[in-house]
């Protein structure tokens, strides 16, 4: 729009929780002790299923990009976050604001195609275990991986290249990160085609993802209901609760943010949700997923030396 007073901006301001002073210190120590245990626990399940060639299948394989996945994307917002609410000058270059902006979508979007692809796995595993190994092989899950990358980086891509080029009247963040909503809050104008392009993205990645999720797990408890074991029955039904209660977490937070109309916007919901949404789901993915199985937990062990490596390769 001619006129209009806007600026190239070399620096932003990340306002985050300055209004909230002593909360800042409660929110440092709560961030910086969930992204430790996020490290740790991701990190340790990447690197088990390197190690171990029990763990080199489908599941672990989607299991081990979900948790490099949660490492960039608490990476590429905490860091900033427990600087800034450490500090007086809250402040991030503009570089900066784009790589981390592209980061997060990127880690973001991949991460909901990728639960999609967690649970198809999940249902042929439990409703077709006999052709489990001739659907999921090597190439197939290789090639399923890649096509989370690929669309997640490309559609944070496509938003970050559009939402860099659109003039701002503003440096000010209301958020402790340069989210993408936030960033588009300092616009001269609103963009009907920006508009367009976060719709037509978040439809494609967070309730079609989520619904397929749904229908994948409606299958596979119709086939938990008919197992003949009681405690395995149980067992199932206490693994497939958990997966779900992560899902319902990780799309319920994107869902809340990116599809709920504007004029219901409340900038300070946002910020507590997706801090919640940035330092929670990966925190505890690992635990849900993996650390509680017990091929891992066995794993940990001969990690730490409490089980002899010819006894651990004599299960193999």
């Amino acid at each position: 729009m001619q006129g209009e007073n806007f600026t190239i901006w070399s620096i932003f301001f990340l306002e985050g929780f300055s209004r909230y002073p002593r909360l800042e210190v409660v929110l440092f120590v709560f961030s910086f002790v969930m992204y430790l245990i996020t490290l740790l626990g991701n990190s340790t399940l990447i690197l088990i299923t390197i190690l171990d060639l029990r763990l080199q299948t489908p599941m672990y394989l989607f299991l081990g990009n979900l948790a490099f996945m949660d490492i960039c994307y608490t990476s590429a917002s905490i860091p900033t976050l427990l600087v800034n609410l450490l500090s007086s000058q809250k402040t991030i270059v503009f570089s900066g604001c784009a790589v981390q902006m592209y980061l997060s979508l990127a880690m973001g979007s991949t991460e909901c195609v990728l639960l999609a692809m967690m649970a198809y796995d999940r249902y042929v595993a439990i409703c077709n275990p006999l052709r489990y190994p001739i659907i999921m092989n090597r190439r197939v899950c290789a090639q399923m991986a890649m096509v989370c990358w690929v669309t997640g980086c490309l559609t944070a891509l496509l938003e970050t290249s559009f939402a860099l080029q659109i003039p701002l009247c503003g440096n000010v963040i209301d958020h402790f990160t340069c989210e993408i909503l936030a960033v588009l809050k300092l616009a001269c104008a609103s963009s009907l085609l920006m508009d367009m392009i976060m719709l037509v993205v978040s439809v494609l990645l967070l309730p079609i993802p989520m619904l397929l999720i749904f229908i994948s797990y409606i299958f596979i408890l119709s086939t938990i209901v008919r197992i003949s074991s009681t405690e395995g029955r149980d067992k199932a039904f206490s693994t497939c609760g958990a997966h779900l209660t992560v899902v319902i977490l990780y799309y319920g937070a994107a869902l809340s943010m990116y599809l709920k109309p504007s004029s219901s916007n409340s900038q300070k919901i946002d910020k507590i949700i997706s801090l919640l949404y940035g330092v929670l789901t990966p925190m505890l993915n690992p635990i849900i997923y993996s650390l509680r199985n017990k091929e891992v937990k066995d794993a940990m062990k001969k990690l730490l030396g409490k089980i002899p490596l010819h006894q651990t390769h004599e299960h193999l």
